[in-house]
């Protein structure tokens, strides 16, 4: 049976993340070059990280000695990294506000933001005065909150739910359309970012705790259950309702994470891919504050924008992130 350890997960990350960044860079560059870029998948891409995130924190909690241990580990993946981001953002765009320094270090928003946005709750104040028109700074973070619910909520799912697995399986998908249930009311209702909130994304990160629970059966049959995957995940997009392709899509970020074993090293430089992650944003907007791709050729300004990105990405991880872990 195939080694748990073996996987594609480095190699996934970077993808999905790039596939974010580029659906941004597409909306934020206001370029009309590079509008097409727009189609990048980026919910797509979103889900799959929530399905990732199923998998490992499942196992990183049933791997860990304590709960302690676990929560440890798990705060200092995500929360150094992302309270520097956060203040850089916070200074440093001080040099690209319609502001002076003085008036804006004195404006009290700059503060409500460095506060709201260090607890997560980075709708209360997703702007610096002067800085992007005044819009969010960083439309990245708002999965971080949802991340940070999932560590507390596997805890809880594993107390609930107990060691037995038939229990657990049968309590997790239960789960999982319960999450559907909140999911396709509030799409109904047309409250979309409410939809997207920790009940409703739930069902994207529940496969891929299902799929950690039942690892072994999911790889012996790995190859019918991704041909299944492939010919069934676009049934939602027909009905209208979101039903199956969530487990659908899981099984396809799995499927991928767990063959192709010639990608198995492409994480022995690092992890770059939550630095790429929460400081893309944030670096798209500043080049287009700037003019950059309205001034010059927009696709060697994308193309430079995505190596600032690479480059903060891995001195992110190198000067900091792998400090704390």
């Amino acid at each position: 049976m195939q080694d748990i350890t073996k996987n594609n997960f480095d190699f996934l990350r970077v993808l999905l993340a790039f596939i974010v960044f580029l659906g941004h860079l597409g909306a934020l560059s206001v370029s009309p070059e590079l509008k097409f870029l727009e189609y990048s998948p980026i919910e797509i891409a979103v889900f799959g990280f929530f399905i990732v995130s199923g998998f490992l924190i499942a196992r990183s909690y049933e791997r860990s000695s304590s709960l302690k241990s676990y929560f440890k580990k798990r705060i200092r993946r995500i929360v150094p990294a992302y309270l520097l981001v956060v203040f850089l953002c916070a200074v440093l765009l001080s040099l690209v506000s319609k502001l002076s320094f003085t008036e804006y270090f004195s404006n009290t928003q700059v503060y409500k933001y460095l506060f709201w946005n260090s607890i997560f709750l980075n709708f209360k104040a997703p702007w610096l005065p002067g800085v992007f028109g005044n819009q969010a700074v960083n439309g990245a973070l708002w999965t971080l909150k949802i991340e940070m619910s999932y560590y507390f909520c596997v805890p809880l799912l594993f107390l609930l739910f107990g060691k037995n697995n038939k229990y657990r399986n049968i309590s997790l998908i239960i789960l999982y359309f319960l999450s559907l249930v909140y999911l396709n009311y509030f799409e109904s209702l047309g409250k979309i970012s409410v939809a997207k909130q920790l009940p409703g994304t739930l069902s994207y990160f529940i496969p891929g705790m299902l799929i950690y629970f039942n690892f072994d059966q999911f790889i012996k049959h790995k190859k019918i259950l991704f041909i299944i995957a492939i010919l069934t995940v676009w049934i939602d997009l027909f009905t209208g309702i979101i039903l199956f392709s969530p487990v659908m899509i899981g099984i396809i970020v799995l499927y991928i994470a767990y063959s192709f074993k010639f990608l198995n090293n492409f994480g022995k430089y690092g992890d770059f891919t939550y630095g790429i992650y929460i400081f893309h944003f944030p670096i798209i907007r500043t080049f287009t504050t700037l003019g950059l791709f309205e001034d010059y050729n927009p696709f060697l300004m994308a193309f430079i924008c995505m190596l600032v990105v690479i480059a903060v990405g891995v001195s992110s991880w190198h000067f900091y992130e792998k400090r704390f872990l």
